[in-house]
């Protein structure tokens, strides 16, 4: 095996009852479920990332008391909060590696996140040989989409799961997976 699928930020801060909550987020995270339910043994690597921000400052610029939505945020996913924990109905057991993106600054990829040991995503994948990636979760038009280009520059061939994704916003979620589609991704459906 040399594939990885990459669950982006299913948190719940980013689905219905959060902070910054997605339409559709409940959603997502349970179909990432039964999809890892019926695929886990497809993948070399499971890699799920959350936003882990600071409680006591702005997280260089990325909190904001009036937001602008684009570059600014209210605050969410503050470290060890249920906000920042990954959705109640997201099963994590098959997951392999937690990465966590922010503490302190702006992040949207998953490749800037880290473990808890320290190791990024890039390391990760080099170590294990992983070429191909498949990439799931929240919000379609900012951090699945910064996940999957990311990963593009990164040499590595990706594959979108248009099912297993939730954006902020219809049109900024399909210009996204255009602009993904348009670096060289495959827009898949996970059955199918």
């Amino acid at each position: 095996m040399t594939r990885a699928l990459f669950i982006v930020d299913v948190q719940n801060d980013f689905t219905e009852r959060g902070a910054l909550g997605v339409e559709g987020g409940d959603a997502v995270a349970e179909r990432v479920s039964r999809y890892l339910d019926a695929h886990a043994g497809e993948y070399a690597l499971i890699v799920a990332s959350r936003d882990w921000h600071n409680g006591d400052d702005d997280n260089g610029g990325h909190f904001s008391a009036e937001p602008d939505f684009v570059d600014t945020w209210p605050v969410h996913c503050v470290g060890g909060t249920y906000g920042a924990a990954y959705d109640d109905v997201f099963d994590t057991t098959r997951v392999t590696h937690h990465l966590k993106k922010g503490q302190g600054k702006p992040a949207y990829s998953l490749f800037e996140g880290v473990s808890d040991d320290g190791e990024t995503a890039a390391a990760i994948l080099d170590a294990h040989g992983i070429r191909d990636i498949d990439v799931v979760g929240i919000a379609t038009d900012y951090c699945v989409r910064a996940s999957a280009l990311d990963a593009l520059a990164a040499g590595r061939r990706v594959r979108v799961l248009t099912d297993l994704v939730a954006g902020v916003h219809p049109v900024s979620s399909d210009a996204a997976l255009v602009e993904i589609a348009a670096a060289g991704a495959e827009l898949a459906v996970s059955e199918g």
